[in-house]
C-alpha cells in the first residue's frame, strides 16, 4: 500500500516537469499574438528556441535583443559576484518573463541558464518596441511586466533583509505553490525546480540549512519531500510561520 502511494504521488507530481504553458497564462502572449496578427514583422521576430540543461540563453554583459517567455522547462539568473562566483536572483518557470532587467541599459544584467530541457518564445526587441509604440495595449502589457519584474525584487530584497531561515523557506514553498497554480497546475504539488543549493543561494542559506529546514517541516507533517518534488499537506501552518509579514 506504502509503495503505491508513492508511484500515485511520483506520477502525480510528475506532470508539471513535462508540461508547458498555455499562451494565455504566457507573460509574452498578449505581445506575442499582437505582432503576429499584425503581419509587419519578418519571420524573425518571433520564434522558439530549445535548450538544453545547462546551455545559457544569455549572459551578463551582452547586448539584449530580446525578450523571452519559458514555454517549458526551468531557468534560473545569476547574478555574477567577484572571484567567479555568482548569486541565483530568480528561478523561472513556464510562461515567465525573461530580460526585463536589460530593457532601460538594453545590455543583460544577469546569467540565464536552463536549468532543464526546455523551450522559450522570443520576441526581438525591436518589433517589442515597435508594438509598444503602436498599440496601447501592448505598451500597458510591458509596463505591467516591469512593474511585477520591480515588486518581485523587492519582495527578495525583504525575504534576504529581514525573515529567519524558517520563514524564507516557508515563503519560497508558499510563492512556488501560487506560480503553479496561476499557470493552471497543482499548487500543493509541484516541483521545486531548482537543487537544494541553488534554492540557498536564491535565499541567502546554505544548502544544509535548506535541507535542515524542509527536513522540520516534513516532520511537522506541514509537507512532504520527494527529491525536488514536494506535497503541502498543512498549507496554513506554513502560513502561519510568516506571522503579519505581508504576501503578494
Amino acid at each position: 500500500m506504502i509503495h503505491f502511494m508513492k508511484m500515485a504521488f511520483a506520477a502525480e507530481v510528475a506532470r508539471p516537469v513535462a508540461g508547458q504553458v498555455s499562451c494565455a497564462a504566457c507573460g509574452l502572449g498578449q505581445l506575442c499574438r499582437a505582432e503576429t496578427q499584425d503581419g509587419g514583422g519578418d519571420a524573425s521576430s518571433v520564434h522558439q528556441r530549445r535548450l538544453q540543461p545547462g546551455e545559457r540563453l544569455f549572459e551578463a554583459g551582452t547586448p539584449q535583443s530580446a525578450l523571452y517567455a519559458v514555454h517549458a522547462g526551468f531557468l534560473k539568473t545569476c547574478r555574477p559576484l567577484q572571484a567567479g562566483s555568482s548569486q541565483v536572483v530568480g528561478l523561472h518557470i513556464m510562461g515567465d518573463v525573461l530580460g526585463l532587467d536589460g530593457i532601460s541599459s538594453r545590455v543583460h544584467a544577469t546569467d540565464a541558464v536552463a536549468l532543464t530541457s526546455g523551450e522559450v518564445c522570443v520576441i526581438a526587441l525591436v518589433h517589442a518596441d515597435r508594438l509598444m509604440e503602436r498599440d496601447h495595449t501592448s505598451g500597458a502589457r510591458l509596463r505591467a511586466l516591469l512593474s511585477e519584474h520591480v515588486a518581485r525584487a523587492g519582495d527578495q530584497f525583504v525575504t534576504l533583509g529581514s525573515l529567519s531561515a524558517q520563514q524564507r523557506v516557508a515563503a519560497f514553498l508558499l510563492d512556488m505553490s501560487d506560480r503553479w497554480a496561476a499557470r493552471g497546475y497543482s499548487a500543493t504539488i509541484f516541483d521545486l525546480c531548482m537543487t537544494r543549493k541553488d534554492i540557498g543561494s536564491y535565499l541567502g542559506l546554505t544548502f544544509e540549512t535548506v535541507s535542515r529546514m524542509l527536513s522540520d517541516f516534513r516532520d511537522l507533517r506541514w509537507l512532504r519531500v520527494d527529491g525536488r518534488r514536494v506535497e503541502l499537506l498543512d498549507r496554513a501552518a506554513i502560513e502561519r510561520t510568516l506571522g503579519t509579514i505581508p504576501r503578494r
